[in-house]
């Protein structure tokens, strides 16, 4: 029996040496993936209060570059803004990234440019608008003048057909439609000629 325990005793040690350094790389697999996300969290939860500043102070750094330095170029005006940013930022202890606060002075930059071009389409619709009623004015009148022209066309050409000719008879739904468009022409050429 001492002889088999001897012999069993390097294999059950290795294994038991093996089963306790899986554990181990199990457990510390699991805490840093917890310290992963226990510091994305942290991160989400003071970034977030953080962002509102950055985006704030990037508008901040954005209007004084458009106002300060307006003959400037936009590449100097980038740089000054990002000057600003930089130093407000860092003044109230929190560190960006020269790439995350340019970023948040073009987000400033765009949103600024999108509020322009509403200003300013605002501004032209009353004028589209009005040019649309002139031309559907027009179409209108064009379109009343096309009526008597070929009103009157049709008019001369009836009386040329020669009366033995018989057509058949209009169904009842047409006879009543050539009513309507004979009375149709004659209102607007009353229209027209007044």
């Amino acid at each position: 029996m001492q002889t088999i325990i001897e012999t069993v005793q390097p294999y059950v040690s290795t294994v038991a040496t093996a089963a306790a350094g899986v554990l181990t790389a199990f457990v510390l697999g699991g805490l840093n993936k917890l310290k992963t996300k226990v510091n994305v969290w942290l991160e989400a939860r003071t970034t977030a209060a953080q962002r509102e500043v950055i985006h704030k102070v990037a508008g901040e750094a954005f209007a004084l570059a458009q106002t300060a330095f307006k003959e400037a170029g936009g590449e100097r005006k980038l740089q000054e803004a990002l000057q600003y940013a930089s130093l407000t930022l860092s003044s109230q202890g929190i560190v960006v990234s020269q790439v995350e606060l340019r970023s948040a002075i073009e987000k400033a930059y765009l949103e600024y440019k999108a509020k322009t071009k509403t200003v300013l389409a605002t501004k032209a619709q009353p004028i589209e608008e009005a040019t649309q009623a002139a031309a559907k004015e027009a179409v209108s009148g064009l379109a009343a003048k096309l009526n008597n022209f070929l009103a009157q066309a049709t008019a001369e050409v009836a009386p040329a057909v020669p009366a033995q000719v018989q057509a058949a008879p209009e169904p009842f739904h047409q006879q009543n439609l050539n009513k309507r468009l004979l009375l149709r022409n004659k209102t607007n050429t009353a229209t027209v000629s007044k």
